[in-house]
């Protein structure tokens, strides 16, 4: 069992910055592919990022490319979401999450076991 928890999470004004915090607890990240994945009112569960703990290369999806970074402190223990030049659409909350998905479903929420609870973040414009 792994318990995720999120922080980071605010309001910032359009073509901010803020950084999300993942940490886990009750295990550890290890052998997992670890995602962020964002809901904003209305809609489905978006995919934003994911990458194995261990090695491998980092995906991101189109709206995220060029201004969000995922980073990993293994010392730590923690996944990191920097997001960079925010915009109003990017106003959602945001999960971090586990599992072991294949290449062709690492972008599909199914796909991960264990989520945290989330952490708003919402843009004005």
């Amino acid at each position: 069992q792994v318990q995720l928890v999120e922080s980071g999470g605010g309001q910032v004004q359009a073509g901010g910055s803020l950084r999300l915090s993942c940490t886990a607890s009750g295990s550890t990240f290890g052998g997992y592919t670890v995602a962020w994945f964002r809901q904003a009112p209305g809609e489905e569960r978006e995919y934003v990022s994911d990458t194995r703990w261990t090695v491998g290369t980092t995906h991101y999806a189109d709206s995220a490319k060029g201004r969000f970074t995922l980073s990993k402190d293994r010392s730590y223990g923690a996944i990191y979401l920097k997001m960079n030049s925010l915009k109003v659409d990017d106003t959602a909350v945001y999960y971090c999450a586990v599992g072991r998905p294949i290449q062709s479903t690492r972008t599909s929420p199914r796909a991960y076991y264990y989520w945290g609870q989330g952490t708003q973040v919402t843009v004005s414009s």
